[in-house]
C-alpha cells in the first residue's frame, strides 16, 4: 500500500500560495487571495506560462474556481519553470507589480 502525503500551501506572498500534488511537483494548486479577490472580482483567471521569467512559452489562460479560501486552478508543469499571475473579468491584472509569480521544480 502506497503512503499518501500531505502537501501543503506554501507560505503566503501577496495573496499566492502554491502546493504540489504529488511528490514529483509536475501537477500544482494555486489559491489565490491577491488585490483582485480582495476587491471583489466576480471570476479570477490565471494566466501562465512555462521557462524564463522573461519569455514565457506554452501559455495560457484557466478560470479560477471560487472557494471558501479565495480561488483556486491546478496547472500541470511543461517545464521545470512555471510563471504566473491573475486577471479579472474586465482586465484588471494582478502582476505582483510586475515581478509576477514563479514556482520552479528543484
Amino acid at each position: 500500500m502506497k503512503s499518501i502525503k500531505p502537501y501543503q500551501f506554501s507560505q503566503d506572498i501577496h495573496g499566492v500560495r502554491v502546493k504540489p500534488l504529488a511528490e514529483n511537483g509536475k501537477d500544482v494548486r494555486v489559491r489565490y487571495e491577491g488585490l483582485l479577490s480582495s476587491s471583489g472580482a466576480a471570476n479570477v483567471t490565471l494566466h501562465y506560462g512555462f521557462g524564463e521569467a522573461d519569455d514565457w512559452k506554452d501559455t495560457g489562460n484557466i478560470e479560477m474556481e471560487k472557494m471558501m479560501d479565495g480561488w483556486e486552478s491546478s496547472v500541470s508543469m511543461r517545464d521545470s519553470q512555471l510563471n504566473f499571475c491573475f486577471r479579472d473579468t474586465i482586465y484588471n491584472w494582478d502582476n505582483n507589480n510586475g515581478l509576477n509569480w514563479t514556482y520552479r521544480l528543484s
